[in-house]
């Protein structure tokens, strides 16, 4: 594809949470790739975590561009500036975060008026977007932020609801009609799957509006989930493009450094300690950039970690505040027990970075044997990139579905055993996973039984065809391509007035 008249112009606007931005621009940057003239819709505080990758892109001769725009923050009672979950730690600013991008619609639908490209990819949380895009007669197509076992997960516990046959929170049930037996309890599904509550409603009306698009963009690859991707597109009937895993767009140490927020961690510092461990040997540990453990809990975290004996690389994430703390800074909420810090630095055994880490260059290093995981979707498609096996600890949203897929269907990895989904925790909230059990999950996935071997080679074989999916002539490689020529078909019916029903039924 080339600049002519036949390069299609895609518009993408990603939500503002990193989970959800990161996978979508690098998707916006495989487009671009691919010979599409892309526009990314930014606000200006997210700008400045992508700007340096997009202007790389620009000197390689990709069409790529930021369009950007101001968040209307402080009209919703949010501090200047603050334009992205990991600025909104709790409900109640998160909430606003929200109420502020839907503020937005005017500013959205101007540009997409002024602009007018083939087709809008926008997230899933952003459904009015569609009503927009049909205004304009642009193709709008929904970027879901999971998978296709997670998508098929959702639509058939909502339309079997077997969680209701069941007499108490921790019998387990199966959900029916999956390619798989799949198993889960009812503490672990999310409040609005087990009870109407006042954000039901919304996410209803996210499915409908996903559903009504022109399509679904999936951060996955076939060889993944195969059943899954079959019976989403031929048993639910939803029309869908897997063109993942994304994050392999990153091809440069500098783009996977960049990749997020700003580390805390110089590149060669992390290089440099992994360099000196043996192949498979470290454990990383990272729960995302949303999770909170109280003080208890990351204590005994510690003690597993120190006990297993195994060298490690632990991102240190914020404390649960509870009403006995006073933090005066932001380095205070990142708390671990008095004396570990020292100890680990002494021996060499750990690694600790505080904050944000450059997840896909710590993965991807020979010394990495393991991922203790909250078991996010970019985490999940990340670590299987590196061909490494998990350890599972889902907290909220979809992770206790994506851990089913990892521990129940691909066998790539133990739980830990959580068995309590919790949106935001809170000081009483927590279930504490003692350090005994987390010592002994550890040692199940880090040691050499045969599962542990076996696991090991499952992870590795996965790992290669997930690096083979993006290429040439493979399936993601195919099915990004099917999808600009889906879009170009678009544009043709529109210029010829025969605009069809593209959505999904």
């Amino acid at each position: 594809m080339g600049s002519d008249g036949n390069q299609i112009h895609a518009m993408f606007f990603p939500y503002m949470a990193p989970g959800h931005m990161m996978p979508m621009v690098d998707m916006a940057r495989m487009f671009a790739a691919f010979g599409a003239k892309v526009t990314i819709i930014i606000t200006t505080m997210n700008a400045l975590r992508i700007k340096n990758v997009i202007d790389r892109d620009v000197k390689l001769g990709r069409d790529i561009t930021l369009e950007i725009i101001s968040l209307p923050s402080t009209e919703v009672g949010l501090p200047e500036g603050c334009e992205n979950v990991v600025s909104a730690p709790t409900p109640e600013m998160s909430i606003k975060l929200f109420h502020a991008i839907e503020l937005l619609q005017p500013k959205i639908k101007k540009l997409f008026s002024d602009l007018h490209p083939d087709c809008v990819v926008s997230d899933s949380l952003c459904p009015w977007t569609l009503d927009i895009a049909n205004e304009l007669g642009i193709a709008r197509i929904a970027f879901n932020g999971s998978g296709f076992f997670n998508l098929c997960l959702l639509e058939n516990i909502t339309l079997y609801e077997p969680h209701k046959s069941i007499e108490s929170e921790t019998e387990t049930f199966v959900v029916p009609g999956l390619p798989h037996e799949v198993k889960l309890t009812r503490s672990q599904l999310p409040d609005i799957v087990k009870a109407k509550n006042k954000f039901s409603e919304l996410f209803d009306k996210l499915r409908e509006s996903q559903r009504k698009s022109f399509g679904v963009l999936m951060n996955s690859f076939y060889e993944l989930e195969p059943g899954y991707a079959d019976h989403c597109r031929n048993v639910l009937g939803i029309k869908a493009w897997h063109i993942g895993p994304v994050s392999l767009i990153n091809r440069d140490t500098v783009d996977k450094v960049d990749r997020g927020e700003k580390t805390s961690i110089s590149k060669h510092d992390c290089i440099n300690w992994l360099d000196c461990k043996k192949p498979r040997s470290v454990l990383y540990i990272c729960f995302g950039s949303l999770t909170r453990f109280n003080k208890k809990q990351t204590t005994e975290i510690a003690y597993a970690l120190e006990a297993s004996g195994h060298p490690f690389i632990w991102v240190v994430g914020k404390v649960l505040k509870t009403s006995n703390d006073e933090f005066e800074d932001e380095e205070q909420e990142l708390w671990l027990p008095q004396g570990f810090e020292d100890k680990i630095k002494e021996n060499g055994q750990g690694l600790l970075i505080r904050g944000w880490a450059p997840q896909v260059l710590i993965l991807e290093h020979e010394a990495i044997g393991g991922f203790l995981t909250h078991c996010g979707w970019n985490s999940i498609l990340e670590g299987v990139v590196a061909g490494v096996p998990f350890i599972t600890w889902p907290i909220f949203a979809e992770q206790f579905y994506n851990e089913k897929l990892v521990t129940q269907v691909l066998n790539l990895g133990v739980s830990i055993g959580n068995e309590v989904w919790k949106a935001w925790a809170t000081e009483d909230s927590l279930v504490i996973k003692s350090g005994d059990d987390i010592l002994m999950t550890i040692n199940a996935v880090m040691g050499d039984t045969e599962e542990a071997i076996d696991m090991n080679k499952r992870a590795k074989k996965l790992g290669e065809l997930a690096k083979k999916a993006v290429e040439e002539g493979h399936s993601s490689y195919n099915d990004l391509k099917r999808l600009i020529e889906d879009i170009k078909m678009h544009r043709i019916s529109k210029s010829n007035g025969v605009i069809e029903n593209s959505g999904n039924a």
